[in-house]
């Protein structure tokens, strides 16, 4: 990025900077016309100097220009207008101002949407281009920069940068044509008015910005400030359980708390110095209209100047200091923009940076990468000099099966590193199949290489997402043409790609699968060898089916749970779950459950915000059972005090009745005294909405407190009905109502093939009933479909809702799939047992057939499934065991001793 902000905007904006500027020069007659008009409604109007010497008509829209006096009092006619009498001339002239006061309001309409549309095409060129550059950082950069600090860059502080761009050029053109305009004119009408405005704006320019310096300092030690704030609240976040486990909360706070008076007083010390100025602005500007009063009133009465030329210096001067204000603040903003610009520019220097690669074309780029593998003299040194490999050479012919150990260090990783072309820094010479490493194009290596380290790296989203995540380098087809012209009109001006994510960016061919379908067959059945299978199908259970996308499904599953309905009919179990019955309640089901009769697809209508909801409150006053339902709440309040008063925190009771957390026992003892003894007695809004939050989670056979009686449960259902029509009335759709013979697209798989509750009374119960399922689920030749469900479970931020082996699982998938030439693994297997390791690798030795699979070892217990193993001694030289054949001896070679 140029090290110029203005260089950097103009090269980009030029041509919308030019048609802002002719619309501003088009727009300064009209403005000038507009000061003008008030001189004219005053003295040939309303004092009728027009009507002099008995004259009964006047002209009017005669357009001429007179100079004043000083400047030769010559005047010049353009256009002499029509004779209109005195009353007409008045309104005319009226009517005529109110039309350039339109016609100015529409020209800073125009310009300010069109420096607003400037401002935000810049700002996304900059956030596109800084992202880019952030994917170029080096490793050395990548160990230092916090993610938080280079989010916070790109997005918010930014931010200032993109609001100033539409302003760099236009606003001081703007601003200063309409101040220099409105200055001409006074001086037209009065030329020591004129010189008297023009000293105390001379004095403002001058003395205004020398006061703002100190500004622009406070300003920088602000967003370091802020910058180091937010990467050391990430790191917190980061760290949680290491706080939790130490129990360092306390430190944490402290120092938090530290920084945020830091931050203060800086800020503090910013608006002191603000308003210091602000309030000298303030002086001059009103000090102006003192001498105009004085001495324009003294040339009034010495017949010098008159009074409709006074009323339109004075109406003119009205119109000087906003734009000199904000010409005053435009260059305060230029200085601090420029100095943020220059710190994002420092945060992306070059020297952080890989270097640049262009894009090539993948068809005209593709090679193999089968052939020989040659190293020459390499050498890779560590962080203190020491070196890790010297002087290595090796003859390898690809493909092959390599093993990769070491007999010190991380030699074997960082050879293995540099073989996936992963930025590593040495010396020699890599080739493989007649190309230097260093010049393949990245394109090729992404297609051709794919590396698993030891920390799988996810991102939010599906484990499909996550493991076809290597095949998205280039869309295969595009989005809608009526979309995709708008989206490139703009990108094309803004720099940004013509890409766009709604294309199909999934590669099948690198995959092998003819289609989706059979891609996500593939998937299952990898995760099935890796020994994630039963996950898979645990988190298909407890995802949700949308019917158009699996029909067959969905209609299958529908028919299962009337298979299971029927099982548990036909072996007397059906006590162990009570279904979904529109014209019963539920007693294994919540109080909300029972009241909505389906799932919320919303945060409005889940949880405590149930309560809050106005639609929702409305159905219960109607169906008169708000009332009733906080009393039952306060009930419960008043038991859950007394359970949990003096029990300890993490105690078993809190999540037997997990109505009440144990930092809330305060607060509603506190609402249970406001109330009064069982429930009497008054209660704000707030208090009553709190209690009625805890009546519904309320299950009667599990929390065993006698507040449900069939009265109150036939009262509830009656409420039920009333919820529905109301919720439809208001046109809600964030609830997905259940239906006996239909799939909810918004419950669970697992909820939709029950269709009820189990029964918490009946030991084992869930058990059972899970096993019965499973059964059927077998029977019905299900289970494929629910495992291909459980591929859309969420992975979570950097996969933390997935185990260890879950996350380098998919790690490993997503570098198998896209069948590469070379696959490197090393470290990911560490996730895994010993014996699922040995079970993973045959997995990988089976997949990577005829394609070369290189390994770091942590051993050499199974080095014999490898044709080559390549050993790193302590020294930095390079020892080679090849496996000729089946029940040969292997042979081992030097081949290169270590760097004496």
């Amino acid at each position: 990025m140029d090290k110029s902000l203005f260089r950097y905007i103009w090269r980009h904006s030029k041509r919308d900077q030019l048609i802002i500027f002719m619309v501003v020069i088009a727009s300064l007659p009209f403005y000038y016309m507009s000061l003008d008009l008030p001189r004219k409604i005053v003295n040939e109007a309303i004092q009728g100097r027009a009507f002099e010497q008995g004259r009964q008509t006047a002209k009017f829209l005669d357009i001429s220009i007179s100079l004043p006096a000083w400047l030769g009092g010559h005047r010049f006619d353009f256009f002499e207008g029509f004779e209109v009498g005195r009353l007409h001339l008045l309104f005319g002239l009226s009517f005529l101002f109110l039309f350039f006061v339109l016609v100015n309001g529409a020209f800073k309409y125009w310009i300010n949407v069109a420096k607003g549309a400037l401002g935000e095409r810049m700002m996304r060129r900059m956030r596109f281009e800084l992202f880019s550059l952030a994917l170029r950082f080096t490793p050395e950069t990548l160990r230092t920069v916090k993610s938080s600090e280079a989010a916070t860059i790109i997005k918010d502080e930014v931010e200032p940068i993109g609001g100033f761009i539409g302003d760099a050029f236009v606003q001081p053109v703007f601003l200063g044509t309409q101040a220099a305009t409105a200055l001409l004119f006074i001086l037209m009408q009065s030329v020591w008015l004129g010189l008297i405005a023009a000293a105390v704006v001379g004095v403002q320019l001058v003395v205004i910005p020398r006061m703002r310096r100190e500004l622009l300092r406070l300003g920088r030690m602000r967003q370091i400030a802020s910058r180091r704030l937010a990467g050391r609240i990430s790191e917190v976040i980061d760290g949680m359980e290491a706080v939790h486990v130490h129990q360092t909360a306390r430190w944490e706070r402290a120092e938090i708390g530290h920084r945020l008076y830091e931050l203060f007083d800086i800020r503090f010390r910013i608006y002191k110095r603000k308003f210091i100025v602000k309030f000298l602005n303030n002086l001059l500007a009103q000090l102006t209209p003192f001498f105009f009063y004085a001495f324009g009133g003294y040339f009034a009465l010495q017949g010098r100047l008159d009074i409709g030329q006074l009323v339109a210096v004075i109406a003119a001067y009205r119109e000087l200091p906003p734009p000199l204000k904000e010409l005053i603040d435009w260059d305060q903003q230029r200085l601090d923009v420029q100095v943020k610009y220059d710190q994002v520019v420092a945060y992306f220097a070059a020297e952080k940076l890989l270097a640049e690669h262009a894009e090539e074309e993948a068809e005209a780029q593709d090679m193999e990468l089968v052939g020989p593998l040659e190293v020459r003299h390499l050498t890779i040194l560590d962080a203190h000099g020491s070196a890790l490999i010297a002087g290595a050479d090796l003859d390898l012919r690809l493909p092959a099966r390599i093993g990769v150990a070491a007999e010190t260090g991380n030699a074997a990783s960082v050879f293995a590193r540099l073989i996936a072309r992963r930025p590593v820094e040495f010396s020699g010479e890599v080739r493989i199949a007649g190309h230097d490493l260093t010049e393949i194009p990245a394109s090729v290596v992404g297609r051709r290489i794919a590396y698993a380290g030891v920390e799988p790296i996810l991102f939010p989203g599906s484990i499909r997402d996550n493991i076809l995540y290597g095949l998205r380098q280039r869309p295969m087809t595009s989005a809608e043409q009526s979309e995709l012209d708008r989206r490139l009109q703009e990108a094309k001006r803004t720099g940004n790609p013509l890409d766009t994510p709604e294309a199909d960016w999934i590669d099948l061919s690198r995959s092998g699968a003819a289609s989706r379908e059979e891609l996500d067959d593939r998937i299952v059945e990898l995760l099935g060898r890796i020994g994630l299978r039963d996950d898979l199908y645990r988190f298909g259970l407890g995802g949700t089916i949308n019917p158009e996308r699996h029909p067959e499904l969905a209609e299958r599953l529908v028919e299962a749970r009337e298979r299971l309905h029927r099982r548990l009919e036909e072996e007397g179990l059906s006590e162990l779950v009570e279904f979904f019955d529109p014209d019963r309640y539920n007693q294994h089901a919540t109080v909300a459950e029972n009241l909505l009769f389906g799932v919320p697809t919303s945060q409005s209508l889940t949880g405590r915000a149930l309560a809050g909801d106005i639609h929702f409150r409305e159905a219960l006053d109607r169906a008169e059972l708000t009332q009733d339902l906080v009393a039952m709440g306060a009930r419960i309040a008043e038991t859950m005090v007394d359970i949990f008063k003096g029990l300890p925190l993490g105690h078993p009771l809190f999540d037997q009745f997990s109505f009440v957390h144990a930092d809330e026992l305060g607060e509603f003892e506190k609402i249970l005294k406001r109330l009064g003894m069982s429930g009497r007695g008054g209660a704000t809004r707030e208090d009553r909405e709190r209690l009625l939050a805890l009546t519904l989670p309320y299950v009667e056979p599990r929390h065993r407190l006698g507040l449900l009686d069939e009265a109150m449960m036939e009262r509830l259902l009656a409420g039920r009905a009333q919820v529905r029509e109301i919720l439809f009335r208001h046109g809600r759709n964030d609830v997905r109502f259940y239906e006996p013979d239909s799939l909810n697209p918004a419950a669970t798989v697992r909820d939709n093939l029950l269709f009820g509750r189990v029964n918490d009374r009946i030991a084992d119960a869930r058990e059972r009933v899970r096993l019965i399922g499973a059964e059927i689920i077998e029977e019905m030749s299900l289970r494929a479909g629910i495992e291909r469900v459980g591929l859309d479970h969420q992975v979570g931020p950097a996969g933390r809702l997935l185990t260890s082996p879950q996350r380098a699982a998919v790690n490993l998938l997503r570098c198998v799939v896209k069948r590469p030439d070379i696959l490197v693994v090393d470290g990911a297997l560490a996730a895994f047992g010993e014996s699922r390791a040995d079970a993973v690798l045959d997995m990988l030795t089976d997949e990577t057939a005829g394609r070369t699979l290189l390994v770091v070892l942590s051993n050499e217990r199974r080095a014999d499934m490898f044709d080559v193993l390549v050993r790193f001694s302590a020294g930095g030289g390079a020892e080679v065991r090849r496996r000729e054949a089946a029940g040969s001896v292997p042979r081992d070679e030097a081949a290169s001793a270590a760097a004496e």
